[in-house]
């Protein structure tokens, strides 16, 4: 009861930018601000939101989920899926809450977004959390298609559906989908073995009123692609950078997140250091479900 009446829970729309952007807060408004950056892009909050950002808020967090424009709840139908648009939605989140400084909790495709953002404005971001969160991307869809190649080294059907994508410009919405398609037909994003406690957040997740909000914009990739410049990057350079002026960086990664090469995790760890790093065993994509309790556990000790 305590922690329900400490608690405070605000969901509305902030205009930003002539714009509605859907945004929810969860917890104590004087406790450490928190903001988490979903995937995509057409991705949402709603899973981080129906499963676990109540959760993060009871360990002392005032944490912040939010769709960006265009995408999930955000409807925006001008809207040109930029990384510049999304820094100015997370600037206006800052300024609506009166935020100086915020942790940056990332996930996916929202790491691309929030590293970049860390990089242009540093004086925001008191750390940056990559969970399960892309840094160099050509490797990723490079790994998932010579995973494919030698899963099925003998099936000739299955080597021409890798083989058309593989020859697909690297730098178009085609080849993500392609790369990503595959990765999901062969579950690269399901935990090996399920637990009970993930099936249940799964489950009541699936039964309850944020699955029902699970809005997907299929535009989004195609008009990301269309205009913005930097759609297939690297950001380990940047990555040091943010290091070296002194944001703390930490990484938490599933073991059997299908998308990422063990060489790739070995030069994340390399940059955050090994105790700003985590690998879940019985981990895939998304972790805060998979294992949410371990992942819990770990930003309470890196961030509290």
């Amino acid at each position: 009861m305590k922690a329900f009446f400490l608690s405070i829970f605000l969901s509305f729309s902030i205009f930003a930018n002539g714009q509605n952007l859907y945004i929810k807060a969860y917890g104590n408004k004087k406790d450490k601000p928190l903001i988490f950056i979903h995937g995509g892009p057409s991705g949402n909050a709603t899973l981080f939101e129906g499963t676990t950002a109540q959760n993060l808020a009871n360990l002392g967090f005032y944490v912040i989920a939010y769709d960006r424009r265009g995408e999930g709840r955000s409807a925006d139908p001008d809207a040109k899926f930029t990384y510049e648009e999304a820094f100015q939605d997370l600037n206006s989140i800052y300024k609506t809450y009166h935020f100086k400084k915020a942790i940056l909790l990332s996930h996916s495709f929202g790491g691309l977004v929030a590293t970049l953002y860390t990089n242009k404005y540093p004086q925001n971001v008191s750390a940056l959390v990559l969970a399960g969160a892309l840094f160099s991307q050509q490797e990723t869809y490079n790994h998932i298609l010579d995973t494919l190649k030698q899963k099925y080294n003998t099936d000739s059907e299955q080597l021409k559906k890798i083989s058309i994508v593989e020859n697909l410009s690297k730098s178009s919405a085609e080849y993500r989908k392609g790369c990503f398609d595959l990765a999901g037909e062969n579950g690269f994003f399901k935990m090996p073995n399920p637990t009970s406690d993930s099936k249940r957040l799964y489950a009541d997740y699936e039964a309850g009123e944020f699955f029902k909000t699970n809005i997907r914009n299929k535009n989004a990739p195609l008009l990301f692609y269309q205009n913005e410049k930097q759609n297939n990057i690297d950001t380990r350079p940047i990555l040091k950078q943010i290091k070296a002026l002194g944001v703390p960086i930490f990484g938490i990664y599933g073991k059997q997140d299908g998308i990422f090469s063990s060489a790739q995790i070995k030069s994340l760890k390399a940059i955050t250091g090994e105790k700003h790093f985590t690998f879940l065993d019985n981990c895939s994509h998304y972790l805060f479900v998979d294992q949410q309790a371990i992942f819990l556990s770990n930003l309470k000790n890196w961030l509290k």
